[in-house]
């Protein structure tokens, strides 16, 4: 009997759901705050049934409304600019309310549009700032990069001056390491590099950047085998640390004073940059009332932390705190979460954060001595929400209190002295927030991974001062989407693991369904979004169940979130993928009461981190996992950024780094793989993939492999093409059916939201 090949409108479904497209899906699902006066009102765009909208909040109030009339602003844009306009799709993301008007950008100019009579214009004056350089708290000075050096201008015009002239190739001012430049992808957005590493100073009088020091570090090389005007391939050269080399890329931490010129150098030792420039990663921030940097750095091992305060007058430096453990001393849950560190007025008090009794909580210092222990039991803190030191209280997100869910984020506030622990969000839902800059309230957005946001803005006792959206999924659940199942099974040692099971489309309990597991395969973050939304590599798994597959996604032993122990599972073990072997267990268990699922056709698929996860898994457990997808996989970390390997698997030793490759290790493929990689990608080079390549075709085995040679490591613009082949892939070796034929997917549009998520 021949079976028939999968219809196309699993295909549209699947397509539908992609990050991309799921806006229009869930309506109302999430806002993008745009301050006004550091929050006294702000403004943001939300997708309603009636096109995208642009709203108005006035907390103090509590009004919320349109900002303006869409109809007849865009009528009256239609008339001054000569084009077509729909007032369901305004052709601008974003406005700059002003008195009596609204400015924002459309067809090449600024306009402003006079409220009063819907009048359209040219706006005069500065337009918003552009994304290449940094501009003052009180909006007259902008900071960029040119060449390698800063120069600064007046926003009026009036002037543009040198900031630094000393800069060369290999001590370049406020530049991030070249391995996190993303290169590729910001020459396909139009722009040449990221903005400077800069943070002003408060009164706009000065900033701080660094000289960042790539002296002595391997080249690396990328070829662009196809360039845009048909001329011979060209290299791609990056500078770069990897694990076991003597040096990494240091910051020497400068303060510069924008009106005399004055250049203040750190007197202290580089800070190394493990990951991104300290000032990026918000590492290092000025004090609220600018006099004094506060900076944190790490030891080579990552086993020390160490807190700084730089007085931006002289460049005197003095070590206030210094915290040492057996492994990774972090600042957060998270690598790239901001630290849950603040200095207090007057610098001789700090909210210092630690994973000392293998939780993670806050402590109160005094004069670098512990004073106060703020927060304690079974939950990890997640982040600083906000410190009034009049009343003594710090509001701040945990996660651990909720039963159902151990990852769901709560608010909760506690004096400083350690009393009056209180929850301020009284429910099981998980709770995103944001802060404006002047704190007077925050922004929540209220969900699970199967109820859809509330979102609302409250004051620091949880009163909702306004309602702001109530997600409407109707468009979702009508593409035959259900929420997943949220689940917990038992790991070999006792230890609770949790994860998602997403059912495929059109469920049968009857049936028999093949399953994919999506891993996130290193220590950095957690798989699962506590969220309704999927996170940016949690969509997968929704597109992956509307072709028909049963889908897990499992945060197993080693990966953040939960106690240090469990975290630390990870550490020195690099090789597990974050407990692969809870994957397995998952599946198993899940197996046991849910006969629908299919542990004959078991597949395995992921990016980056995934992409090395989704290999290692076909290569430990051949028994389980039959076929794969690996993209822009990370498979030696002997060849990738220090900074990541060796804080997550501990200093270069040859014999673990080596159990840590998949390279190394290739031989015991059995399954059908599929390795896809960016031939620029810049972040984890394309050699990795090829590396591994070689050593399947020395070891004889069968494989399929697709080089986008001009993509960067997330696909930009060729996001359709690889998915339709993973795709592909997984249609014919897991439910053993043809693909539509002749089905292509739309390309994605820019999606800049997406990558300021991905990117921070």
């Amino acid at each position: 009997m021949v079976t028939p090949p999968l219809d196309a409108r699993a295909y549209r479904t699947a397509e539908r759901l992609l990050r991309h497209n799921r806006g229009e899906l869930v309506l109302g699902g999430r806002i993008r705050p745009r301050w006004i006066e550091d929050g006294a009102r702000f403004s943001y765009t939300v997708n309603t049934v009636a096109g995208k909208r642009f709203i108005l909040v006035d907390p103090a109030t509590g009004v919320r409304g349109p900002a303006f009339d869409h109809e007849r602003l865009a009528a009256a844009l239609a008339e001054a600019s000569g084009q077509e306009v729909d007032a369901a799709a305004l052709p601008f993301p974003a406005i700059e309310p002003a008195t009596g008007a609204v400015e924002f950008d459309a067809f090449g100019t600024h306009w402003r549009c006079e409220l009063d009579g819907y009048e359209c214009r040219p706006a005069e004056g500065d337009p918003p700032g552009s994304p290449l350089e940094v501009r003052s708290p009180d909006g007259k000075t902008a900071v960029y990069r040119a060449g390698y050096d800063l120069r600064a201008r007046s926003v009026d015009g009036a002037r543009d001056w040198a900031l630094t002239d000393d800069g060369t190739e290999d001590l370049d001012y406020g530049a991030n390491p070249d391995y996190l430049m993303y290169s590729t992808l910001l020459t396909k957005l139009g722009l040449p590099h990221l903005p400077p590493a800069v943070a002003w100073s408060p009164d706009s009088t000065r900033v701080l950047t660094h000289r960042t020091d790539l002296r002595g570090l391997r080249r690396t090389h990328l070829v662009r085998s196809a360039p845009g005007d048909g001329g011979e391939p060209g290299l791609i050269t990056q500078r770069t640390a990897f694990a076991g080399d003597d040096r990494l890329p240091l910051a020497e931490l400068v303060v510069i004073d924008v009106v005399t010129g004055q250049v203040v150098p750190a007197q202290a030792e580089p800070v190394a940059m493990p990951t991104m420039s300290p000032i990026l990663a918000k590492w290092a921030w000025w004090a609220e009332d600018g006099s004094a940097v506060y900076y944190l750095s790490w030891s080579r091992d990552a086993r020390t932390l160490r807190l700084h305060r730089l007085d931006p007058a002289t460049g005197a430096v003095r070590t206030l705190l210094t915290e040492t453990g057996a492994t990774r001393v972090e600042p957060a849950q998270q690598q790239l979460a901001r630290p849950a560190v603040r200095v207090l007025s007057g610098g001789e008090e700090v909210l210092w954060y630690s994973q000392r009794d293998g939780w993670g909580h806050l402590y109160l210092y005094r004069a670098g001595a512990p004073c106060a222990r703020v927060t304690s039991g079974p939950f990890a803190v997640r982040e600083i929400l906000h410190v009034d030191e009049r009343r003594r209280v710090v509001w701040f997100t945990v996660s651990g209190l909720v039963a159902a869910d151990p990852y769901r984020r709560t608010v909760c506030r506690a004096g400083l002295d350690g009393t009056g622990f209180t929850p301020v969000s009284a429910d099981d839902d998980d709770h995103a927030v944001t802060v404006p800059p002047n704190a007077e309230y925050f922004v929540d957005s209220a969900s699970s991974t199967a109820t859809p946001p509330v979102i609302t803005v409250r004051d620091w006792d949880g009163r909702v001062l306004v309602e702001l959206e109530r997600a409407d999924i109707t468009r979702l659940t009508e593409t035959g989407w259900r929420p997943p199942e949220r689940f917990r099974v038992t790991a070999e040692d006792g230890t609770d693991v949790w994860g998602l099971l997403y059912r495929p489309h059109g469920f049968d309990p009857a049936g028999r369904y093949p399953v994919i597991d999506t891993p996130f395969g290193i220590p950095t973050g957690t798989r699962v979004n506590p969220s309704f939304d999927p996170g940016y590599y949690g969509y997968d798994a929704e597109v992956l169940a509307a072709l028909g597959f049963a889908v897990i996604a499992v945060d197993g032993r080693g990966s953040p979130g939960r106690d240090k122990a469990f975290h630390d599972a990870s550490y020195g073990n690099l090789a597990d993928a974050c407990g692969l072997a809870d994957h397995v267990t998952a599946l198993r268990q899940l197996a046991a009461t849910r006969p629908w699922l299919d542990l004959d056709r078991v597949g395995v698929t992921g990016m980056s981190g995934g992409g090395f996860a989704a290999v290692r898994a076909m290569l430990s457990f051949p028994e389980v996992f039959t076929v794969g997808v690996a993209e822009s996989g990370m498979h030696d970390f002997r060849q990738l950024d220090a900074g990541l390997a060796e804080a997550y698997n501990g200093p270069y030793d040859a014999d673990s780094y080596t159990a840590a490759s998949n390279v190394d290790n290739a031989d015991a493929l059995t399954g059908k793989l599929l390795l896809i990689h960016g031939g620029l990608d810049d972040r984890v080079s394309p050699h990795l993939t090829l590396r591994l390549a070689e050593r399947l075709v020395a070891a004889d085995k069968d494989f399929e492999l697709f080089i986008v040679p001009d993509a960067d490591h997330i696909y930009f613009g060729y996001e359709h093409q690889v998915n339709r082949r993973k795709w592909n892939f997984l249609v014919r070796h897991l439910l053993h059916r043809e693909p539509p034929a002749g089905y292509r997917l739309t390309p994605a549009p820019v999606d800049l939201a997406a990558l300021a998520d991905l990117f921070g």
